[in-house]
C-alpha cells in the first residue's frame, strides 16, 4: 500500500456522474431534494478534475461510472456523455450503461447502443418509472443479458420518497432493494438467468440483514410461491449475487452482507457524486472498511481489487496503461 493514499489501486463500481446540467436544472434537481426533506447546503455539480484530484488521493484506481436517468432522451446521452470520459481516460474510468427498464424494448436497443460505446456493464434501477425489475415484461431484456453473462449493477431508485421528515436516500432506498430483489427471487429471475452477474447497491440495501427471515420463512404456505423457489434455491440464489461497499463498510453492515455471501462477492463501492456522499463519508467509510475485524487483511484488500474479474476490458486498460 501507498503511504500517501489510504489504499492502492482500488476499483471502485459505485460512481455517479451527470452531463453539464444548465442552471434551471441545478435548480430542479435541488428543488426536488428539498421537497424529500433535505437540509443543508446545495450538493456540488460533477467535476472531472476534484473527481480525479479524489481518486488519487484516496488511491482508487478506476471508477465504474454510472448514471440512469428516468427519461430515456437523457438516459442515451448520459451513456454517451459516460464514454466520452472513459474514452479520455481509458484507464481511469468505465461504463456501467444506464438501461430504460421501464420499457423491454427500449432497454434492448440502448443495450446495443451501449455496446457499440464499449460499455462495461450495464446499471439499472429497482424502479425505474414505476416499473419494477421483477416485471415479466423485462424477460426479453434478461435473456438478451444472461446471454451475454453481463454484469448488472442495480441500484435503488434516487426518488424514493422519504418518511418522517428525513430524506428517503438515508433508509428508504435500503428497503425498496431488499424489497424488488426478493420479488425478483420470487420470480424467478435468478433461476432463469444465472449467468447474469448482479451487483446489489449499498451492500444490498437491508437484504442481508432480512435474508435469514427470508430463508426460514419465505416457503412456508402461507407465502405466494407459484415458482416454487426452494429453500434451497433461496440461500443459493442470494449468496450468487455480488454486493458493494456504498456507505456500508462498517462492523454491522459488512457483518450482515458476509453472513448471505461470500468475501469474494464483495466489490468496493463509494457513492461517489451521489448528493448524500461527501469525501469526508467516503474516506470514513474506507476507514471503517479497513478497520473490519470479520476480514483479514489481505482479504480486505482483495474486495478493493474484486472488481477486476468482473470487468475484464477495464482490467486490461489499467494493465495496457502501466
Amino acid at each position: 500500500m501507498s503511504n500517501k493514499t489510504l489504499v492502492d489501486a482500488w476499483i471502485d463500481v459505485h460512481a455517479h456522474f451527470s452531463p453539464p446540467r444548465s442552471v434551471e436544472q441545478r435548480s430542479a434537481m435541488w428543488q426536488a431534494l428539498q421537497q424529500d426533506h433535505w437540509s443543508g447546503e446545495q450538493p456540488p455539480d460533477w467535476s472531472l478534475d476534484e473527481r480525479l484530484a479524489y481518486m488519487d488521493k484516496v488511491g482508487i484506481s478506476m471508477q465504474m461510472l454510472s448514471s440512469v436517468p428516468t427519461n430515456h432522451a437523457a438516459l442515451e446521452a448520459s451513456n454517451r456523455y459516460g464514454a466520452e470520459w472513459v474514452a479520455r481516460h481509458p484507464a481511469r474510468f468505465g461504463l456501467l450503461a444506464g438501461l430504460p427498464t421501464d420499457d423491454a424494448e427500449a432497454a434492448l436497443r440502448e443495450l446495443a447502443r451501449a455496446e457499440a460505446l464499449d460499455a462495461d456493464g450495464f446499471a439499472v434501477y429497482c424502479q425505474y418509472n414505476g416499473v419494477f425489475l421483477s416485471d415479466p415484461r423485462l424477460e426479453s431484456l434478461w435473456a438478451a443479458l444472461d446471454e451475454r453473462a453481463a454484469v448488472v449493477f442495480v441500484h435503488p431508485d434516487h426518488a424514493v420518497p422519504g418518511q418522517f421528515s428525513r430524506p428517503g436516500v438515508l433508509l428508504e432506498v435500503a428497503y425498496q432493494t431488499a424489497s424488488i430483489i426478493t420479488d425478483m427471487l420470487y420470480a424467478g429471475v435468478f433461476r432463469r438467468y444465472p449467468s447474469i452477474r448482479f451487483i446489489l447497491a449499498h451492500c444490498g440495501g437491508a437484504l442481508p440483514a432480512l435474508s435469514g427471515r427470508l430463508i426460514l420463512l419465505g416457503n412456508e404456505s402461507w407465502v405466494p410461491n407459484p415458482q416454487r423457489i426452494s429453500q434451497k434455491e433461496m440461500r443459493e440464489q442470494l449468496a450468487a449475487l455480488y454486493l458493494d461497499t456504498a456507505m456500508t463498510g462498517s462492523q454491522q453492515s459488512l457483518s450482515a452482507g458476509l453472513a448471505m455471501t461470500c468475501a469474494e462477492h464483495v466489490v468496493y463501492g463509494s457513492d461517489c457524486g451521489a448528493p448524500c456522499t461527501t469525501e469526508h463519508t467516503a474516506i470514513v467509510n474506507i476507514e471503517q472498511l479497513l478497520a473490519f475485524s470479520g476480514l483479514r487483511r489481505e482479504q480486505i484488500e482483495q474486495i478493493g481489487r474484486n472488481a477486476l474479474a468482473l470487468f475484464p476490458k477495464a482490467a486490461l486498460r489499467i494493465q495496457n496503461a502501466q
